[in-house]
Parts: structure tokens; C-alpha cells; sequence
């Protein structure tokens, strides 16, 4: 490499070999080679996910080594060799590695999928055959928010084993046989050649950067200077944004009567990172602070004229509800003593049950605030273009609702939904984070002022502060049960800090105490909830609404109270065990689908298994210690940590999920149409946020339509051209989504047949069998073939020849004052057991495997569900062990640590196919329950090796420490 240029701010010509082209760039020696990959030579498969080396999203191969090129100085690199995701379809173990990613599911969201590639080529390269741990030190570097890591494992070895012995093949369903099937994700290839377009990927060329001003602090008032003056003396500063350019209503929110965020405050911030105005630049045009960022241009805003004014916080939400605590929305009096929703489920003579109870067991237990930390940090573009009467703005942007971004945009234009579009790029993970507005409006708002293109990407600092978290909270419950240890009741309190804004807190109230009993049976039951509002972020969805806090508290009082009474926690749970025909807590019963016993008992070999090996090692780690107590004090020093005492431990738990809003119209719609070449295609409004609702609505869609996979041609999410699939949550898409689609596969079918000319009849239909090659359709029957040229058929508005459409509202009840209805259509069932040793000396954990068993109906694609499954237990484990946002202090990947390739064990799955009667072909969403039993589970196993509850998580080794010695 040259040396570093004396004169880091003059532009330098730099040579290089890119992907085997020999390229020149005039830059600026310190830029960074990431920012010249994207935006100088159109790389943008290459990622940029934190700027600063920690999520290894941007890695590449510089002269054959992996290096993060978010942090290579271009000044640097003349004459280097550089290679991207881009050249990997050039050579022959490039087309091997991105096979086997497709085949083994190696990929989810596909925004880490570049990075991971890179480090995996340079990794065979060096290492043909590489073990697991090999492989983990390999790719150790780049941190991965959805696969939990161990399908990518699987990955790289199908792929050094495919090198010595032929190429991989990914399998293709026959006709009518593609549900069940472990097919590639339809998009895959997109994900793996760095062709997919996410939010910071797509802007047109000299699109103007939009960049928000921020409060440095929890609460505080402020006024602006003279915005005129600053704009005059500044620059490459186009226009600035603040309330007073909103011509519509300040104001959104997930669920419309509680919306209460403004897009920019008006006189008085709430909470660390709420935006007061945004400055619109133009690209590469602003004075830089440091080095250029590859997130946008990094624009010198410190002098920007605001004054501020901090002012005290509240930030418990016991404090909160104090008489003389500071109210957040003293405009809204439904917010008195600022709480902002209240729920209760009860059933049952909750007194009685426990005076029945011969033994009960009680317990509280406080979790943080936990951040979403998708590797894609919240970005799009927008651009405004003239429509019937007035202008339409087309606001491209990762999202997880995209009818819901375009309806709270239209509001705060003042305009009718149908002139804002909503265009969903590819999204780089979202777990409920993305299901808030972020840059929609003022990408919106900025496009509108200026009247040209404009692009906003979040830093990872900025995606942080700024955006939704997990809600903290603080939870007791009292479980009882009698000698046989059936459980006679449960109450539950729970208090969660639902951060400054609404978001989907009263969601969060909702869904907490119609689950916090878990999937078990009770004589009587109450639970409450309360959502206060803090001077927090605001907290909002993520994976599980609150259910996951809540199964903690239950599933660790199960386990406690199993000891109290000498038995075993599987079978003190199998005892209890919600089935068929049974009331849950709400008074709902199922005649079938209830597969959570089952789930139980699958975990019944390999929990006795484990249980003996921890005992084993407990009774070797005790003679261990005598021994060692026995040495000299020279023998024990010289034998340092090597000697420690660990302990093992082996936990379970369980986990039920409501599929859908609760007890609320929840419909998705879709459409299929027949083009007259031949081609089916399938508007898919259900954003594909990593789960793989692209792939298995078309695998519905095939089989429902009685056609090849391959006919299926994808109609990407898009507010103008596909219908409402609502949102990307609550694990709602497999079942009412795929529903829909399979609907209307089936009206389309019906549209089929009758241009055949054949009657609409089951027998018919059952006993006929649809060809399409190119614009000739064959129609066979038992008896006939029927030939049909679609280029002579009129066309519809679309474009086609016939189209069918579908529409899905699960059944529900509303719920009573006491909580009794029928919230959901469909529950999901799982049960996790862990593994695990402790460090008594130092309360590190080291996580040894975990058995996952879910009850998912029917598993439409098994790989893509044990993908889930694999990454929300990757979730489950940060919630646990590490993952602790404290506002202000951890705003980057390298304070707010998540799971990185060796953190995650070996996670066995086992599927259970209860056949779920509303179902599309009996399948059950799996995505938010995938989390539910990890942290319970390991906190269970944990007790078992220290022989204390863990009752505050984060388990983080001080934490633990603190409660072996005594002191917690």
C-alpha cells in the first residue's frame, strides 16, 4: 500500500483493480473506500452499517484479506486489488458459496449476506476445509441480527464440502408440491449478488442529503435563532425544515388515537434524540468533521442556531406516576399521573385459587430497555412528481408498513392517502423497530420544499438515540398449585415504561396479560398491565409486544415452584399444559392445533440426557474443588482460572403467541394475475422484512393456483400497485396473509377454468391440471385438453387476462372489561431447553446448545421456519446474557453489544405440524414466539447451576457475580 498522502483535503487520483477492472477515482485520500465503492462506482452491494468496524456489513477483499472498507482510507489503497460482493458470480467458487447460502438458507434480510460472503471467500481461500470453530473465527467479524448465525455455518461447510466433491443444487418443487418444500428464497439471488435495493441503495444521482437536528438531552425547551441568516452564511445549505413547514398535522402514531409524536417538536423535546428541525444540503457540499461517511453526507451542523433550555427528566415510571412528576402530555387527560394505558384479564375466583393452593411461589423481576439493532439503519429517498390535480410524492424507504407510513404522511401533508406512495426497498431487518415512522415524513416534507430528489440514511449513533426499544419493565407474579402440582392460580402485575410517545405501547398493555400465564391451565387468573410514559425513547414493538418480559416472570415461577414441590419442571408442565377443548384465560377454546404438549414432549429425550451430563460435570467440578482446596497455596496459584469452578445448568420453558392483532379487524388482501404471455403474477404487499414472505406467498400462491414455482413472478410491495397486506407483524403474514394469497390463487384458478370453458365445479376442478407454456394455455381435464391463446383475450386495467383476488380476516371477539373474548384466531406453540455452564469465579456464561420445538401448524418452507426459529433464539440469548440500552450512553455496536457467530450455539429444531384448521395449508406464523422461551429458559438453567433466581436481566457476568457472592 502507498503511504499515507501528506495532504489528506486535496483530491488525489487513486488507481485500483476492482472485481479485475482497473479503475481511477479523484477523491479525497482520508475518504473512505466504502463511500467510494457505493456512490463513485455504483457498488452498492457493499453495506454500510455502522461507519466504524463494528457490524463488518461493508467487508470486502483488499489484496485477498477481509477488511472492513468503511474504514480504509482510500489514500491508501493505489494499486490495491479490491473485490465485492459483485464479482463473487464470476468465478466458479464464488457461484458455489452463493448456492449454498440459497440451498442451506444462509441468508434472511440479506444486509450482512455481502459481508458475510466476503469473509467466507477469504476464509475457504486460506482454509478449503475449515471446522466450526474455523469458521466462527473466520466470520467472526461480522455481526448478523436475524439467522442466528447457524445456518450460515452450515452454509460455508455445504460449500467446503461442494468444492471438493461438485456443485451444489438448489432444490425446485414439482407442480402443485411446493408447500413442505425447503425451496431458495425467490429473492435469494438478489440478497447474494448484491443486487437488492435497500433504503441507501437506490436515490438518484445528486439527490439532496437531508440530515436531522437533534436534542442532546431527555427534556428540554428551546427556541430557534435565525434560521434565514444561517442558511445564508452556510454553504451548500439548501432549505431547513422545522414544525412551522408541516401543513398538515404534526403528529403520527401507529395506532391512530393514540398518535402523539411529532415529526419535529414544536417548543419542548421529550426525550434524548427527538428531532427539531432537519437541514437539507447539497451532496458533498458541507464542511466535513471527520471522516466521510458512507451513511450520507456527514454535514458540520454544530452551529446550527437553536438554543437550548435542559430541564429535569423523568425516567422511572414508578417516579412518573408520582402527584408532583413532570406530565409528558399535559394536553391529553387521558394521560393523568402519566399513564398511558391500562389492562386486565380475569378469570376466576382468584382468592379461592389460592387459598386452595398448598404451595405458592412469588417474585419480582426487572428488564431494560433492549434496541432492535438491524444492521440497516433506518434510509430512503423521496421524489415528488406531478399527478391528476397536484403533485404525488413516491417515498422509497425501508419499512415494515407501508399502507400505514402513507396514510400518517398524507395526514401530516394535509393531502388525500392516494397522493403519497410508498415504495418498500428491500429492508435490512426490522423485528418491529421499522413498523414506526422515521424518515418517511421528512423525506416527504424536504421533497415537497425543494422540489427535487432528496435521501436521508440514519448513522448508527443517530438510528439508536432516535428510534423504538424494547420496553423496561417492572414485573411481580404469585403462581400456586396444589400437592399434584396443577396450578390453582396466577396474578400478575406488570409495569412497563413505555418511553415518551405512545408507539405500540398500548399494544404492549394489550398483549401482556392475555399472555403472561403462559400455555398453561389455571383455576383463576388475573393479570394487569400498565404503560407509563418516561422521558425514555419512546419503546414500541419488538418481537413479542411485551410477552417475552412477561414469560420470564411465569416460566421462572414455574420452575421454582416444581422444586418447592419435589417435581420435575417438564413434567410440572406437561400437568398443566394447555390443550384441545381447554379455556385459556380468556375463556377461549380450540378444537384443534393446540400442539403445546406435544412441543413438551418432544423435549422429554433430550432433557433427561442433558440433565444427566450437567450432573456429571457438577459432581466433577465438586471433587475438583476438594481437591484443589486440599493443594498448597503455591499448587492453587499456579493453577489460576484453569481450575475455576464452573457449574452446568439445563433449563426449559415455554411459549405461546397469539398470531394477529388482538381481538381487532386484522385483513390482508392480494392479488394474482395472468399476463398473455403466460407469466403469473403475484402483487405481494406483505413487506419482506428477512422472515421470507416473498417466498412462501408464492409457494401458496403455486400450489393454491395449481402451477410451477417457476410461473410465480413476484409484484414487489408498492402502496400504488399491490393491495393491503397490512403490516409486517404480530406474526400475522404466514397465516392471514397466506390465507390471501391462497384465495386468491383459487379465484384465479376458478378465472382459468372458465376461460377453458369449464364449469365451476370441485370435481372439475380437483381432476384438472392448468399448463401454461408461454402465451398458450392448456387446460386438461380427465377427458379433454382445452388450448387457449391469451394474446387473443381482452386485457383488464392491468394488463391481464384474468386476476383473482383474496381477502382474510381472522375470526375474533372483542374483549369484555374483564378481558374475556376471543383475541385471536390462531396460537403458536414452542418450548426451548438450554444448556449452559457458569464461571463462579468471573459469572460468564457459556451457552452449550439449545433444543427448540414449535408446534407451527405446517411448515410452508422448513428451512425458512428453522431460519426463524434459529435467530429469534439468537434474540432471546442477547435479552438475556448482554443486551442493556441505557439512553444516552449506548448509541453504538460497540457499547450495545447483540450476539455475535460465537456467542450462538448449536440450536436443534424440531418442528411440530399440528395442522391448524384456518391455516393456508394448516400453517401457524412462527416469527415472534421463535424469542419467547430462550431467556426464560436460560435464566432457568442459570438458577439450576447457581442455585439463585435471576430475577434482573441483562444476566451480564457483574450481575451475576454479584448474586454468587451474595451481594444481589
Amino acid at each position: 500500500m502507498s503511504k499515507h498522502p501528506a495532504d489528506d483535503t486535496a483530491d488525489q487520483t487513486v488507481k485500483l483493480i476492482v472485481n479485475g477492472k482497473r479503475v481511477e477515482v479523484d477523491v479525497e485520500p482520508m475518504t473512505r473506500l466504502s463511500q467510494v465503492l457505493r456512490t463513485e462506482l455504483g457498488l452498492t452491494g457493499t453495506k454500510v452499517g455502522c461507519d466504524a468496524g463494528d457490524c463488518g456489513a461493508c467487508t470486502v477483499l483488499i489484496d485477498g484479506e477481509p477488511l472492513c472498507s468503511c474504514l480504509a482510507p482510500i489514500g491508501r489503497l493505489s494499486g490495491s486489488k479490491v473485490e465485492t460482493v459483485e464479482s463473487l458470480s464470476e468465478s466458479e467458487a464464488g457461484r458455489v458459496l452463493q448456492n449454498s447460502f440459497l440451498s442451506n438458507a444462509g441468508t434472511q434480510c440479506g444486509f450482512c449476506t455481502p459481508g458475510v460472503l466476503m469473509a467466507s471467500t477469504a476464509l475457504l481461500a486460506n482454509n478449503p476445509s475449515p471446522t466450526t470453530q474455523e469458521i466462527e473465527a473466520g466470520l467472526g467479524g461480522v455481526l448478523c441480527r436475524c439467522t442466528g448465525y447457524r445456518q450460515i455455518i452450515d452454509s460455508v461447510a455445504a460449500a467446503a464440502q461442494a468444492a471438493q466433491s461438485g456443485s451444489i443444487d438448489v432444490e425446485e418443487p414439482t407442480t402443485g408440491k411446493a408447500v413442505g418444500v425447503s425451496i431458495g428464497r425467490v429473492d435469494g439471488r438478489q440478497k447474494l449478488s448484491g443486487q437488492d435495493i435497500f433504503g441507501d441503495d437506490g436515490a438518484p444521482d445528486g439527490a439532496l442529503e437531508v440530515r436531522a437536528i437533534r436534542s442532546p438531552h431527555h427534556r428540554a425547551s428551546f427556541t430557534l435563532g435565525d434560521l434565514d441568516a444561517y442558511i445564508s452564511s452556510s454553504p451548500g445549505i439548501v432549505a431547513i425544515l422545522t414544525a412551522s413547514d408541516i401543513p398538515g398535522i404534526n403528529q403520527f402514531g401507529v395506532i391512530p388515537p393514540m398518535a402523539d409524536q411529532p415529526v419535529f417538536a414544536e417548543t419542548e423535546t421529550r426525550f434524548m434524540g427527538e428531532a427539531i428541525a432537519a437541514v437539507i444540503v447539497k451532496p458533498q457540499t458541507e464542511p466535513q468533521t471527520g471522516p466521510p461517511s458512507g451513511l450520507g453526507t456527514r454535514v458540520d451542523l454544530s452551529g446550527f442556531p437553536v438554543t437550548w433550555t435542559e430541564l429535569e427528566p423523568v425516567m422511572d415510571p414508578t417516579e412518573a406516576q408520582t402527584p408532583d412528576a413532570p406530565l409528558l402530555h399535559a394536553d391529553r387527560p387521558d394521560r393523568a399521573n402519566n399513564v398511558m394505558a391500562r389492562r386486565l384479564v380475569s378469570r376466576g375466583d382468584l382468592a379461592a385459587a389460592m387459598s386452595a393452593a398448598v404451595v405458592t411461589t412469588s417474585g419480582e423481576f426487572r428488564t431494560s430497555f433492549v434496541e432492535h439493532a438491524y444492521i440497516e439503519t433506518e434510509s430512503g429517498w423521496a421524489e415528488v412528481s406531478d399527478g391528476p390535480g397536484s403533485y404525488i410524492v413516491s417515498i422509497h424507504v425501508t419499512t415494515q408498513a407501508p399502507f400505514s407510513d402513507r396514510n400518517d404522511t398524507a395526514a401530516i401533508l394535509g393531502v388525500d392517502p392516494e397522493r403519497v406512495i410508498i415504495r418498500p426497498t428491500a429492508c435490512g431487518g426490522g423485528f418491529g423497530g421499522k413498523l414506526d415512522m422515521s424518515v418517511q415524513p421528512i423525506l416527504a416534507l424536504a421533497a415537497i420544499k425543494v422540489g427535487v430528489p432528496v435521501r436521508m440514511t440514519y448513522d448508527r449513533a443517530e438510528s439508536i438515540v432516535s428510534t423504538t426499544k424494547r420496553h423496561p419493565a417492572i414485573m411481580t407474579a404469585t403462581l400456586g398449585a396444589d400437592a399434584s402440582g396443577s396450578f390453582t392460580g396466577y396474578q400478575f402485575d406488570g409495569t412497563f415504561n413505555t418511553g415518551a410517545y405512545a408507539s405500540w405501547g398500548p399494544t404492549v398493555a394489550t398483549r401482556v396479560p392475555l399472555h403472561a400465564g403462559g400455555p398453561y391451565t389455571y383455576d383463576a387468573y388475573q393479570a394487569r398491565s400498565v404503560a407509563v410514559h418516561t422521558n425514555g425513547p419512546p419503546a414500541g414493538a419488538f418481537r413479542g409486544f411485551g410477552v417475552p418480559q412477561a414469560a420470564i416472570v411465569q416460566e421462572t415461577l414455574v420452575d421454582i415452584l416444581a422444586e418447592q414441590l419435589d417435581l420435575d419442571p417438564l413434567e410440572i408442565r406437561l400437568t398443566n399444559a394447555l390443550g384441545a377443548n381447554q379455556p385459556t384465560v380468556t375463556g377461549q377454546t380450540f378444537a384443534s392445533g393446540m400442539g403445546f404438549a406435544e412441543c413438551l414432549e418432544a423435549l422429554r429425550e433430550p432433557y433427561e440426557k442433558a440433565k444427566e451430563r450437567a450432573a456429571l460435570f457438577n459432581t466433577a467440578q465438586s471433587n475438583t474443588a476438594q481437591s484443589n482446596t486440599a493443594q498448597s497455596n503455591t499448587a492453587q496459584s499456579n493453577t489460576g482460572t484453569a481450575t475455576s469452578i464452573r457449574r452446568a445448568g439445563v433449563g426449559i420453558a415455554g411459549a405461546w403467541y397469539g398470531c394477529g392483532n388482538t381481538a381487532l379487524p386484522n385483513p390482508s388482501q392480494m392479488k394474482v394475475g395472468l399476463d398473455p404471455d403466460g407469466r403469473i403474477r403475484l402483487h405481494q404487499g406483505a413487506v419482506d422484512i428477512g422472515q421470507g414472505a416473498n417466498t412462501v406467498m408464492s409457494q401458496i400462491c403455486a400450489d393454491g393456483l395449481g402451477v410451477p414455482l417457476s410461473k410465480v413472478h413476484l409484484v414487489s410491495a408498492d402502496t400504488d400497485h399491490t393491495p393491503n397486506a397490512g403490516k409486517t407483524s404480530a406474526s400475522r403474514q404466514t397465516f392471514i396473509t397466506g390465507n390471501a394469497t391462497y384465495l386468491a390463487a383459487q379465484a384465479l384458478r376458478a378465472e382459468i377454468l372458465a376461460l377453458a370453458g369449464l364449469a365451476s365445479d370441485p370435481e372439475i376442478d380437483s381432476n384438472t391440471t392448468i399448463d401454461l407454456d408461454g402465451s398458450d394455455l392448456s387446460v386438461l381435464t380427465r377427458s379433454d385438453r382445452v388450448i387457449v391463446d391469451l394474446t387473443t383475450l381482452k386485457l383488464d386495467n392491468d394488463g391481464y387476462v384474468a386476476a383473482g383476488f383474496g381477502t382474510y380476516d381472522p375470526p375474533t371477539k372483542e374483549l369484555d372489561d374483564q378481558g374475556q373474548g376471543e383475541p385471536y384466531a390462531v396460537y403458536g406453540f414452542g418450548a426451548q431447553m438450554v444448556e449452559l455452564e457458569v464461571d463462579m469465579e468471573t459469572g460468564i456464561v457459556s451457552l452449550l446448545s439449545v433444543e427448540a420445538v414449535y408446534d407451527v401448524g405446517r411448515a410452508i418452507n422448513p428451512a425458512l421456519v428453522r431460519g426463524q426459529i434459529t435467530g429469534g433464539v439468537a434474540q432471546g440469548i442477547g435479552l438475556a446474557l448482554m443486551e442493556e440500552y441505557i439512553p444516552g450512553a449506548t448509541n453504538n455496536l460497540h457499547d450495545y453489544l447483540i450476539p455475535t457467530i460465537g456467542d450462538v450455539p448449536e440450536v436443534r429444531v424440531t418442528l411440530v405440524e399440528s395442522g391448524d384448521p384456518l391455516g393456508p395449508y394448516g400453517a401457524k406464523g412462527v416469527g415472534e414466539h421463535s424469542l419467547l422461551p430462550t431467556a426464560p429458559a436460560i435464566l432457568n438453567a442459570l438458577r439450576q447451576a447457581i442455585g439463585t433466581p435471576v430475577r434482573h436481566i441483562p444476566a451480564t457476568p457483574d450481575r451475576l457475580l454479584a448474586i454468587i457472592e451474595g451481594r444481589s
